[in-house]
């Protein structure tokens, strides 16, 4: 039985409200897994999907595939999506972002934050290991529209973060105005990754007290 496809999303001109997440520790810890953050953005690019298409698409069995879906389930990041087929269970995204604020506090809490980060940092990896080998096959113009920059400037802590938060607050602003991810976009609208990554230049910053070399 053939899936009907959906419409082509309308262009959307008035800012839309993003839907995200902001996860406690317990379900924060439970996203930190890179088979879980893998299917949790491909739910969120491609839409709706049962745990067999994901399975193959990640080169998975169904039964460990269907046990993270429910673990991504349990802690709110997906839920059952309405489908004509009723013999599959058919998943989408909750939210269109997860949101992780700095960790402000030492100790378990700290701890999640870096597990988080090391396995978001990890699947952006392989992204943009990917997005270069692809690079030389792209057109033209989205050659032209991508970059890989390195700028290093000195600043204190409050520029620092002022900074982040207006180079953010561009960004969920394109956001507002985009088709919503997952839906059947128009023809010249893709999915574009912008990898916002910030922070002290290594080895500028004396370590915490009690850390380091003794």
């Amino acid at each position: 039985m053939k899936t009907p496809r959906p419409q082509p999303a309308q262009s959307v001109t008035a800012p839309r409200t993003i839907s995200r997440v902001v996860p406690d520790p317990t379900a924060l810890k439970a996203l930190a897994h890179p088979v879980r953050l893998r299917m949790l953005g491909m739910l969120r690019v491609d839409g709706p999907a049962t745990a067999t298409q994901l399975a193959v698409r990640l080169g998975l069995n169904s039964g460990a595939t269907s046990y993270h879906l429910r673990q991504l389930a349990q802690y709110g990041f997906i839920e059952e999506a309405p489908h004509a087929s009723r013999r599959d269970r058919w998943w989408r995204a909750s939210h269109e972002l997860t949101s992780v604020p700095a960790s402000e506090v030492e100790g378990e809490t700290l701890d999640l934050d870096l597990a988080f980060n090391q396995a978001i940092l990890s699947l952006q990896v392989g992204q943009m290991q990917q997005a270069l080998e692809e690079y030389a096959e792209l057109p033209a113009e989205w050659r032209k529209a991508s970059t890989a920059s390195d700028i290093i400037i000195p600043m204190t802590a409050e520029q620092a973060e002022a900074l982040t938060k207006r180079l953010t607050d561009i960004i969920l602003e394109a956001m507002r105005v985009a088709p919503p991810l997952g839906e059947l976009a128009p023809p010249d609208v893709v999915p574009f990754s912008i990898m916002l990554h910030a922070f002290p230049y290594p080895g500028r910053l004396p370590h915490r007290e009690g850390d380091g070399e003794p």
